[in-house]
Formats: C-alpha cells, structure tokens, sequence
C-alpha cells in the first residue's frame, strides 16, 4: 500500500495551545498509520498574510493595473512565483489530504492562514475557469478544516445567536476547498476549549484521535456538481435539477437552497 501524504496548515502562535496539542495528536496518529506528513507551521514560518505584487520575482506584465489573479498565473507558468509559495505549492502538489488547523476568528480562518489561501492556491495551479469545484484541479484530494471556536455550540445553533455553523462554514467549504475541487470531510470542531474543564478537553482531543483512525477512508460532504448548472445561463441550476428537488422539505445546500428550509448539518456531516 502506497503511503498517504497528509499536509497540516497550521495557524496558532502558542505550543500551549488547544490547537497545538490537535495538531500534534494528527501528526502523531497519522505518522503511527504510515502516513507521511508534513506540517505548515504559519506563524513559526513568518508566513507573509498579504498577497502583493511582491509574490513575483523579476517584472510584472502590468505594473499600471496590476492583476494579482493574472499576473500569479503567469508568475506561475514561467516559475516566477517567491520560494514561499513555490514551497507551499510542492507540499500541496504531493499531499493527499490537507488538514487547516487553526482558531476560528471572526467566523473564519486567521489572517495568516488567508493569506495563505489567497497566495498558495494560485490561478492555474489550483483552479481555472474549466476546472473548478466538481471539476477541479485537486478532485482527487481531500481537504478538511479542523478548528476550535470561542463560543460554545448552542450558540452556533440554527436558533443561536451566532447563526446556524453550516451558514458561517460555507464560504469556506464551498467557496474555498470545493472550488478547487477538493473533497470536503466534514469538520473538526472542539467547541469553546478554553470555556470547559481539563478532562473535557482532554475527552475532545481522544475524540479527534479517534476519529483520524478511519479519517482516511471517510466519505466527503456533498456538493452539487457542476454539470447540474447551467453555464450557457450564468451557472443557474438547470430546470430539471429544480423539478428533481421540488417536493423535498429541504434546499439541495445551505448555499443553493431553492427557497426551502435550509438542509440540517449540510455543512458538517457527510450523507446527510
């Protein structure tokens, strides 16, 4: 058996943290399996969060109105992107899942941690126009985030005063990980850590070790695919996927939802 090669992005500046001691323990079971993995430490990297024209050596095609998208995809072909995003494409290029593990902030990932989508998951590299979401380039890898939140679960509840979690994982999910064709596993959530006791943390992290075990063989979360939309009518759904759907209590997604009620744990279990 061919060995799995994991990559964990990892964004937490403290090695006392909840999130330190999750990613040490995927590490651990996961290089216990066989697998191979290698570890993105973002901030011991110093990891720059801003995506500028900086990111490319020698001269850029417009320097009048410069293109990010166009100018990194360029960079891209002629191998003119910086070393740290050349190297943070090479761990990714050879990785078969890719765990993000990080703090949620303000309902997403940190700073450091986007800029990292934003500068490593180039036009060209990670997606096109063609080829994206059900299509994308990176279909045949897996990718999942693994966080911890400040707030407890109730109040990421569809009734919670934070939203339903399904809504706030979506941009990220679909809008991110999917797009470039990844399939998604479901979350690892540990909710509020740093509002529960010792052993309750320690019972989260068991969990997750747990978990990784059968991590591999998971089934992913489900997501529409492509061909269901129409691309000739700006990427609408096509009417007989409409028809298909039009007796069921529940949206396709909590993203495309078809004026139903939003689909319970879309976003955080898969085959629901």
């Amino acid at each position: 058996m061919v060995s799995e090669k994991v990559l964990i992005v990892y964004a937490h500046q403290s090695s006392g943290s909840f999130n330190s001691a999750a990613k040490d323990a995927a590490l651990e079971v996961l290089t216990a399996k066989g697998c191979t993995v290698e570890v993105s430490d973002l901030y011991a990297m110093k990891f720059k969060a801003t995506a500028t024209a900086e990111d490319i050596t020698g001269k850029v095609k417009n320097a009048d109105h410069f293109c990010y998208g166009e100018e990194t995809k360029l960079a891209w072909e002629e191998g003119k992107l910086t070393a740290d995003i050349t190297e943070e494409q090479r761990k990714l290029t050879e990785a078969d899942l890719v765990i993000f593990q990080f703090p949620m902030y303000w309902f997403t990932v940190p700073a450091i941690m986007k800029g990292w989508m934003d500068r490593v998951l180039t036009l060209g590299f990670a997606f096109t126009h063609e080829k994206r979401y059900s299509q994308g380039i990176f279909k045949d890898k897996k990718a999942m985030l693994s966080f911890t939140t400040g707030s407890q679960e109730s109040m990421f509840s569809a009734n919670g005063i934070n939203g339903d979690m399904n809504v706030t994982l979506w941009p990220l999910q679909n809008g991110i990980l999917h797009y470039c064709g990844f399939q998604v596993l479901a979350p690892q959530i540990f909710w509020a850590p740093s509002h529960v006791p010792s052993e309750a943390r320690g019972t989260m992290l068991e969990s997750w070790r747990t978990r990784m075990q059968g991590l591999l063989g998971e089934n992913p979360l489900a997501f529409t695919p492509l061909d269901c939309f129409d691309g000739e009518k700006g990427y609408q759904l096509k009417p007989e996927v409409h028809e298909k759907h039009a007796t069921k209590e529940f949206g396709l997604t909590v993203g495309i939802h078809l004026g139903k009620a939003l689909p319970p744990n879309n976003q955080m279990k898969a085959g629901v």
